[in-house]
């Protein structure tokens, strides 16, 4: 499987250059390796990354609107399947000078954190963002359509994805982590974790909305959600299986210039639908969220991001799974050296409340025009295996990526 992996990824680097200047659409090649650098009793290999990727990005705007199409074609070594990963395939319309209508699959995006999630309830891929692969990949696409409506001063987004979709959550397929008495993985017979999914129809869909506008030159915004948990937080002891509960958020961000940097502000309200007195400890209690972050440039190229985060359980039932807060804090350093063909970055996670961190080391060199060289790891830190980032400490990681684009 991993000789299929480099002959692939040799073949298209070596007949890919030549032939791209005449394709009609862009996109690049990419080959990813990584593995653990601790012990983990519970896999069978050390490796978590082991692929060749070739996507290719079509657009094509017409007349009364835009087709768009991005899709990976991936071989993937470490399960030995090839499979076509559709990121992007849609349509986008304006029937109105006002109004913008996107139409199909789509990665949807929305709010102020940095890699804290409030107010965006959109499928993501955890798995991908854990082992090394490009931080594009946690953004998981939707089959969704997508309103937009511009105003004077007021403007509002309304997306609608007619099935449900989870996110790429961890259930030890590849990465171990606290299975409730103690850490599975891949290794594990119980792997990947039993979930009743809610069926794909339209029952089932979701429906997000956002109004924004710039207040005293301040991007504020308000949101609403209904839908499910995009990962199985209920469990279900009839039947032994993790289930999706169904949520509904409220929620509000503000971000604009202070003190010569950028402050945001976030905040969400999720209202555990299936459980809304909080009593039963199988569900997930409802809750508060607040963020806010301020970052700044420290010199010509270099930048500090800082934020701190807070989730404060609603409810505490005896024989909760959560404890009623938890606290994030987190720095983000970015500098550019080389005459910026070199990006340095470190993204680090800190809760002082479950006595964890998560560290996303990571260099870009870009070599030329079309080659860039990355590297970086996935450490994850814990006083005790049960915490968020504590449960993944056997799943600490280096990775490596080369990439060729046209």
């Amino acid at each position: 499987m991993r000789k299929h992996v480099i002959l692939i990824g040799t073949w298209l680097a070596v007949t890919l250059p030549a032939a791209a200047a005449e394709l009609p659409f862009h996109g690049f090649l990419e080959v990813a390796a990584g593995t653990r650098v601790v012990d983990d009793e519970h896999a069978d290999d050390d490796v978590l990354l082991e692929e060749a990727r070739f996507q290719f990005d079509f657009l094509r705007d017409g007349d009364y609107g835009s087709l768009t199409f991005r899709a990976d074609l991936l071989h993937d070594g470490v399960i030995g399947e090839s499979s076509i990963d559709v990121r992007e395939a849609n349509v986008a319309l304006t029937p109105l000078d006002t109004v913008d209508l996107k139409l199909g699959r789509q990665v949807l995006t929305w709010g102020t954190g940095d890699l804290i999630f409030l107010n965006d309830l959109f499928p993501k891929d955890w798995q991908s963002f854990f082992i090394g692969r490009d931080d594009e990949y946690l953004k998981q696409p939707s089959d969704a359509v997508r309103a937009t409506w511009y105003g004077d001063w007021l403007s509002a987004d309304l997306a609608w994805l007619p099935v449900f979709e989870s996110d790429g959550y961890i259930s030890g397929e590849r990465i171990s982590f606290w299975g409730g008495a103690g850490p599975v993985g891949p290794a594990d017979p119980i792997t990947p974790i039993p979930t009743d999914t809610p069926d794909k129809t339209l029952g089932n869909s979701s429906l997000a909305g956002r109004m924004y506008a710039t207040l005293l030159g301040w991007e504020t915004a308000l949101y609403g959600y209904r839908g499910h948990y995009g990962q199985p937080k209920g469990f279900d002891g009839s039947t032994n299986t993790f289930t999706f509960p169904r949520l509904e958020a409220w929620g509000a961000s503000t971000r604009g210039t202070l003190l010569g940097g950028i402050a945001n502000a976030e905040v969400a309200w999720y209202r555990s639908l299936d459980d809304t007195d909080g009593d039963d400890p199988t569900l997930p209690n409802s809750e508060f969220r607040a963020l806010v972050g301020f970052s700044h440039e420290l010199a010509t190229d270099q930048n500090l991001g800082l934020q701190a985060y807070l989730e404060r359980a609603l409810q505490t039932p005896a024989g909760g799974f959560t404890d009623q807060n938890r606290w994030w804090l987190t720095a983000r350093y970015t500098g550019l050296f080389l005459r910026q063909n070199l990006i340095c970055s470190l993204f680090a996670f800190y809760s002082p409340s479950e006595d964890d961190a998560y560290l996303r080391p990571k260099a870009t060199y870009k070599l030329s025009d079309e080659i860039q060289l990355t590297g970086g790891a996935n450490w994850f830190i814990g006083a005790h295996p049960d915490t968020f980032f504590g449960q993944f400490e056997d799943n600490t990681n280096l990775y490596a990526r080369v990439r060729y684009s046209f």
